[in-house]
């Protein structure tokens, strides 16, 4: 460990970029954050400005710097973490994009996908990326565009155009174009790279018409792939780390340990457990995913989705007005025993696993002339547990283990309600590290491993802290009575974009 050393995280999400400075010991030094503008140009599109997200970036990193006090200098390398699957094209030349980034939420290709999924294309997706098909992941996006945005097809004829994940955005713009790269776990998101042999996929890409040299070149999640240039801080910054969200929440869980599983509440929910080094299909609609590569060794994962969790308490602050903050949302639900019976389903944008319905829509069932701000916001934080509770029994089917716990993280994770009704509604205890920015953490992780803050992973492992844990405190009859009606309330949610 190498004290007096720092490093930058970048976590680029989905509604705010932030900017975190770890020291040696884990423990954060400084911050910046800047929301960004969520476009929404007709129902179910999904869009965000890729210039304002780099706009956003530049603007936290020099804040959380000035915050920290400490030189650009004592800076031992940078880390980026992002939202995944959100697609960016762009000009080689220009540097610009040459439209909105199509947003992970964006359900426009869900007519692709439904095309897609009466091919026998279905079962060569799964085997080769580990993915369904979903109008989530990044291929059909970049479909979209070469066949929407006219100057798509021009640039990949003259060999201008390029497509990236946000990770690949940001470097290739921190670089000065210089670095044109993503990482393993970005790149097992997109459903056109083979998770085994850990290459693009050609028969993939010449299906969806996608150009393989407007694609990056695919690199480690640990190790110096560039220099953030001297411009943005002072000094030029080895750039060492890289994985998406998901990603790096588990590496910064410490999920080290074939079995070991973390659960991220933010924009979505999203449950990921390590299944070592080798992939497991999944039978029950879970994802198989790269969860990192470190030198020769690739850790694969098994994912469950739910797309919306934070957003749906964001949706009772900003579009209905009936809250002013996350913690007036616990504050009214705890005012009420239950909701009275009213059920609310998150389905903004269709539902995840295990159900993969791309035209489910959200709902807010069981209201009467009682039902109050108070029913409504348990309602939604109860959802938010519920959808967890239906990804975290998909581990139990696929292994035939029963959950013992699981570590948790997200800005969700900070409300006591949520934390404690999780437990109850699984039936197992629920683990809050100290620390709650692991997505950040272990991007940290990643790139202070490269340039060698930190030796190891059992070094690493001794920085994770227990802040608390939540164990079950519900009767068993009340247990299976709002698993019955939760299921209830999906089902009505279902299929109701036509």
């Amino acid at each position: 460990m190498k004290v007096g050393q720092y490093i930058l995280s970048l976590d680029q999400g989905t509604t705010s970029s932030r900017a975190i400075l770890f020291d040696a010991w884990g423990s954060i030094v400084g911050v910046g954050q800047k929301e960004f503008t969520q476009i929404y140009p007709q129902p179910g599109y999904v869009e965000h400005d890729a210039v304002e997200i780099l706009e956003s970036v530049l603007f936290a990193m020099r804040q959380a710097v000035a915050q920290s006090g400490i030189s650009a200098r004592d800076i031992a390398a940078i880390g980026i973490t992002n939202q995944r699957e959100t697609t960016v094209a762009w000009d080689a030349h220009t540097g610009l994009p040459i439209c909105n980034a199509i947003v992970w939420q964006c359900r426009r290709t869900a007519a692709k996908c439904e095309e897609l999924k009466k091919t026998e294309w279905v079962g060569y997706i799964k085997k080769t990326t580990g993915l369904l098909v979903d109008p989530y992941f990044s291929g059909t996006k970049m479909n979209w565009i070469m066949e929407n945005i006219p100057t798509a097809k021009k640039l990949a004829e003259e060999n201008r155009l390029c497509f990236g994940t946000i990770d690949t955005w940001l470097i290739y713009a921190l670089t000065d174009r210089k670095t044109y790269v993503t990482d393993v776990s970005n790149a097992s998101r997109t459903m056109l790279f083979d998770i085994r042999k850990l290459c693009w996929d050609d028969k993939l890409l010449n299906y969806l018409e996608i150009p393989r040299q407007a694609l990056p070149k695919v690199v480690d999640s640990s190790g110096v792939i560039g220099y953030c240039e001297a411009a943005v801080l002072g000094e030029a910054i080895p750039i060492a780390g890289i994985a998406g969200d998901q990603h790096a929440a588990l590496f910064g869980q410490c999920c080290f340990e074939k079995g070991m599983i973390k659960n991220t509440y933010g924009t979505g929910c999203f449950a990921l457990m390590n299944t070592g080094t080798k992939p497991i299909d999944s039978e029950n609609g879970l994802l198989t995913t790269i969860g990192w590569k470190i030198g020769d060794q690739v850790v694969y994962a098994l994912e469950g989705s739910a797309f919306h969790a934070g957003s749906a308490i964001k949706w009772l602050r900003d579009e209905l007005g009936i809250i002013q903050s996350a913690a007036e949302c616990d504050q009214l639900a705890e005012t009420v025993e239950d909701t009275g019976d009213v059920w609310f389903v998150p389905a903004f944008t269709g539902l995840g696993a295990p159900y993969w319905d791309m035209y489910a829509r959200g709902a807010l069932l069981g209201i009467t002339r009682g039902t109050s701000k108070a029913h409504i916001c348990r309602a939604v934080l109860e959802s938010i547990a519920h959808e967890s509770a239906d990804l975290l029994r998909l581990f139990e089917e696929e292994t035939g283990e029963k959950l013992c716990g699981f570590r948790v993280d997200g800005g969700a994770s900070k409300s006591w309600f949520l934390m404690q009704f999780q437990a109850d509604i699984l039936k197992t205890k629920v683990e809050k590290p100290s620390c709650l920015e692991t997505t950040a953490l272990g991007a940290a992780m990643l790139a202070g491993l490269a340039v060698g803050v930190w030796e190891n992973q059992e070094e690493l492992s001794s920085i994770w802290q227990l802040g608390t844990e939540f164990l079950p405190d519900m009767p068993e009859e009340r247990r299976n009575y709002r698993i019955q009606r939760w299921h209830k309330a999906v089902e009505r949610s279902q299929n109701w974009v036509e």
